[in-house]
C-alpha cells in the first residue's frame, strides 16, 4: 500500500532547533529512502512542510514510520495520511465490466 503523509508544522521552530535537529532527521530519512519505505519526499510548497510517498502495510504502519522521525516525534510537525492507489476509472477505457464507485 501507498500513502501520502502530508506534514504541517504544529508549533515554532527556532532557526537553531531547526539546525540541530535536520542533520538526524535528514539522515533517518535517508534510511528510509534506501530501506524502500519511503518512495519520495517533498517540500511543501503551499506552506512549509513535507510530503512522503509512503511504502507501508497500512496507514498505521505508514503513521509509526513517519511518526519517528525528529520533527515528528518532538512534536513540531503533524501529519494527515491518505492511502493511495492506481487510478480504478482508467479501466473504463479497456473493460466496460469494470466499476468503481465514487
Amino acid at each position: 500500500m501507498k500513502v501520502l503523509a502530508l506534514g504541517s508544522f504544529a508549533k515554532t521552530i527556532t532557526n537553531e532547533q531547526l539546525k540541530q535537529i535536520m542533520r538526524k532527521e535528514v539522515s533517518d530519512t535517508l534510511k528510509l529512502y534506501l530501506d524502500g519505505k519511503i518512495d519520495q519526499f517533498w517540500f511543501r510548497e503551499d506552506k512549509p512542510g513535507v510530503v512522503f510517498l509512503v511504502n507501508a502495510a497500512s496507514v498505521e504502519g505508514a503513521r509509526s514510520i513517519i511518526e519517528a522521525l525528529p520533527l515528528g516525534a518532538n512534536g513540531y510537525l503533524t501529519f494527515e495520511y491518505i492511502p493511495v492507489g492506481p487510478l480504478k476509472p482508467l479501466g473504463l477505457l479497456i473493460d466496460d465490466s469494470i466499476s468503481f464507485s465514487v
